[in-house]
């Protein structure tokens, strides 16, 4: 049950988390900042003081996603519970854990991607930042195409039962 919707349009506070939703096609500068889309300003502001965390897609090169901070701590707590004697558990340990980085929007409300996580997502000049639920994917726009031309033959060609039973 949703109990408001942001100014914005691109928010619903649940009673238990943040939803955010849209995407948003942005610049990197030359130093690897990105402005944080001003409709969602107020909205992180409000889910986490601006305290966000950045860390690779578990699932997707080219991509990278950014957790509030009370969220991030949620994910990180069921990732790190799970037993390193399966290596499979620990590769995704070190993706997601172990690389990643507390960031904050500066004063003109941008975030700087740290070199590495951007040089191993491929994010260049034009990225797209997506509002994911509880968190945003940030990805290499042009990635993020490919990516979508691919799932929409894939999805023509073969629905899940699941996908079959949406109303939408």
């Amino acid at each position: 049950m949703w109990s408001r919707v942001g100014k914005s349009g691109n928010k619903c506070q649940s009673s238990e988390r943040t939803v955010f939703f849209g995407e948003t096609a942005i610049n990197l500068d030359a130093k690897g900042r990105m402005a944080v889309p001003t409709r969602y300003r107020e909205d992180l502001e409000e889910a986490c003081g601006n305290t966000l965390v950045l860390t690779y897609s578990a699932f997707d090169s080219g991509c990278l996603w950014l957790y509030p901070e009370p969220e991030w701590e949620r994910v990180r707590e069921q990732v790190m519970s799970l037993s390193t004697f399966n290596p499979s558990h620990r590769s995704l340990q070190r993706r997601l854990v172990g690389s990643a980085t507390a960031v904050e929007p500066d004063g003109n409300g941008r975030l700087l991607l740290p070199l590495t996580l951007r040089q191993v997502a491929g994010l260049e000049k034009r990225v797209v930042m997506m509002g994911m639920g509880a968190r945003f994917e940030i990805w290499n726009e042009t990635v993020l195409n490919q990516k979508r031309a691919e799932e929409e033959k894939a999805m023509q060609e073969q629905a899940s039962a699941e996908m079959a039973q949406l109303v939408l």
